[in-house]
């Protein structure tokens, strides 16, 4: 009897090895078990360039409708994709137009498991990067400058009144981006990273250089303490946490001599580049979990790692691959424990509980990918392929369940 499900997932597919590896989890791991209900949306690069991205667009409205959606990794182009798909034009990341559209923010944490230490011996809890989804350099744009000249930044006001402001005086070729941000926008950040923190009765730290930017890093920092102090202050003392600012390189010193166990809230790119690092030095990129939640009550769950093209051009070429997929079977999990508990459906939570801890005990039992086994302190280690990973844990999903 297959467990029953009332509203869709948003199911967004996706790109290279991650997509072979979507199919697998699919086949093995949720239809033998569930009674999948998804509206499909197809976010590989071809559709995506078929459709001009309309269909990027077409997920992030219906993710807004029901709620809850599950996304692939997917491929954001440059000139060699551009060459190699035979593209229209350089789409923009999939993910920075999901993120524009939902707004909210993307929280990061590590997935922790026996015999695998992390590269930095003090951590001893997970650290979880909360991620600002909207504007910086994901929404920015760009112009090459061919020579001598200048670059002003302007505003005209709906009365017609300007502000401007020297970018630079250029004496040869160059290049300048202009990017921008919503008051909005980072008051719902503030907002949902101190939900966050309060849910988890974790402390949080927000970092910025406010230092260096002084109207644009610093409006973060002010928005950020207006709201802690008149919202969320008493409730934080009354949780036993805390909250502080200060300069992203003090944090990244910070972070690396701390014990772990709190919430590091960054603005979009430094979310980007520190929840790799995090994930790396905690294992593997492929086991760390990653969702999006807007304060108008959507999630998107997603691996916060790429298309593993690497291994995509083996698996094309009918060799092996041995790819580490627990990133996207968590991403999966997560959207299923979520759209239980939206629906009321304890059985598919319950589902979702046994497929991580499936998913862990076959780590731990020492059968895992060639990204771990490398670096696993667990004796003598077996190396299965990416196929025979999923049915491994496919095996322990059947006596959890």
């Amino acid at each position: 009897m297959k467990i029953e499900m009332k509203t869709p997932l948003v199911e967004m597919d996706g790109d290279e090895m991650t997509r072979i590896l979507w199919q697998m989890i699919k086949d093995e791991l949720i239809l033998p078990f569930v009674d999948l209900k998804t509206e499909y949306y197809d976010l590989g690069l071809k559709h995506r360039d078929d459709t001009d991205d309309q269909v990027t667009v077409d997920a992030s409205e219906a993710t807004k409708k029901y709620g809850v959606a599950v996304k692939c990794a997917t491929i954001t182009p440059n000139a060699a994709r551009v060459e190699e798909y035979g593209l229209k034009e350089m789409w923009k990341s999939p993910n920075g137009t999901i993120r524009a559209i939902l707004d909210g923010t993307v929280f990061r944490a590590p997935i922790i498991v026996k015999g695998i230490v992390p590269a930095v011996s003090g951590w001893k809890k997970p650290i979880t990067i909360a991620r600002h989804a909207y504007g910086d350099v994901y929404k920015a744009s760009e112009m090459k400058i061919d020579g001598p000249g200048k670059v002003e930044l302007v505003y005209t006001a709906e009365d017609g009144s300007e502000k401007r402001v020297l970018v630079h005086k250029f004496d040869g070729p160059g290049v300048v981006q202009g990017q921008h941000n919503l008051t909005a926008s980072i008051e719902s950040f503030a907002r949902s990273c101190f939900e966050f923190a309060l849910d988890r009765k974790e402390s949080l730290w927000f970092a910025t250089k406010d230092t260096i930017s002084k109207q644009y890093d610093h409006t973060f920092k002010d928005v950020f303490q207006e709201i802690f102090d008149a919202e969320y202050k008493e409730k934080f003392d009354a949780a036993g946490i805390e909250y502080f600012y200060t300069l992203i390189d003090d944090a990244v010193a910070r972070v690396m001599k701390s014990e772990g166990g709190f919430i590091w809230a960054c603005k979009n790119y430094d979310g980007d580049v520190m929840s790799d690092m995090l994930s790396s030095a905690f294992g593997s990129l492929a086991m760390m979990t990653s969702v999006l939640v807007s304060p108008k009550g959507y999630f998107e769950y997603e691996a916060a790692h790429g298309t593993v093209q690497r291994h995509y051009y083996k698996h094309l070429k009918g060799e092996e691959t041995s790819t580490n997929s627990v990133a996207t079977i968590f991403a999966w999990s997560g959207a299923f424990r979520k759209r239980g508990q939206l629906d009321g459906l304890p059985e598919l939570v319950r589902y979702a509980d046994a497929l991580e801890k499936a998913t862990i005990d076959t780590i731990e039992s020492g059968k895992m990918t060639g990204d771990l086994a490398r670096i696993t302190t667990l004796e003598n280690p077996q190396t299965l392929s990416s196929r025979d990973f999923i049915l491994a844990i496919k095996e322990n999903l059947e006596k959890v369940l």
